[in-house]
């Protein structure tokens, strides 16, 4: 049995597609995931579970489309990928000074190649833009309500769904797969 980290995608904000974590946590338990935490309220699920991660995706998809009658895009990976994630960061001293601002974007499917370029191309001011390990490293200087850096923009240049998670949040979910 291995360990996972899912991120859903677009649900509780502004008070739509609301999925509640405890409600999360025990739909997990129905598909037979051991211990189940989430971390806040954006859809950050730890679990254990036999399988692969895009398979644990699609179930999950699948189950909470049933539950909530909507659909939500989900990406997990498993604890070595989160593990190497946490590695791949390129701007070690960023996530140090302003982990608010910086975000992992991971992708249902592989990113193009030049996505990176593509956004730094619409960055702003002292924007960054980063393809590392896998994942799209943003940096927000100016904080991400007004950065034409949006999410639409962000799937269209990866060619993939991407959701994404300030650096707080990564470190916060690796020690969730930690926890006993």
């Amino acid at each position: 049995m291995g360990r996972f980290v899912a991120l859903l995608r677009g649900i509780n904000v502004g008070g739509n597609r609301k999925v509640p974590m405890a409600e999360l946590r025990a739909l997990a338990e129905e598909l037979g995931w051991t211990e189940p935490r989430t971390y806040i309220q954006s859809g950050n699920l730890v679990f254990g579970a036999r399988g692969k991660a895009p398979g644990l995706a699609e179930r999950l998809e699948r189950a909470l489309e049933e539950r909530f009658g909507f659909a939500v895009p989900v990406v997990v990976r498993d604890e070595r990928a989160w593990r190497a994630l946490v590695k791949a960061s390129p701007w070690p001293a960023l996530t140090g000074k302003d982990p608010a601002h910086v975000l992992a974007g991971l992708a249902k499917d592989s990113i193009r190649r030049t996505a990176a370029a593509e956004l730094a191309e619409r960055a702003q001011g002292a924007e960054r833009v980063a393809l590392a390990g896998g994942v799209l490293w943003i940096h927000y200087a100016a904080g991400i309500a007004r950065s034409k850096l949006t999410p639409a923009l962000l799937d269209r240049c990866a060619g993939s769904s991407v959701t994404a998670r300030n650096w707080t949040t990564v470190l916060e979910l690796e020690s969730l797969l930690a926890a006993p």
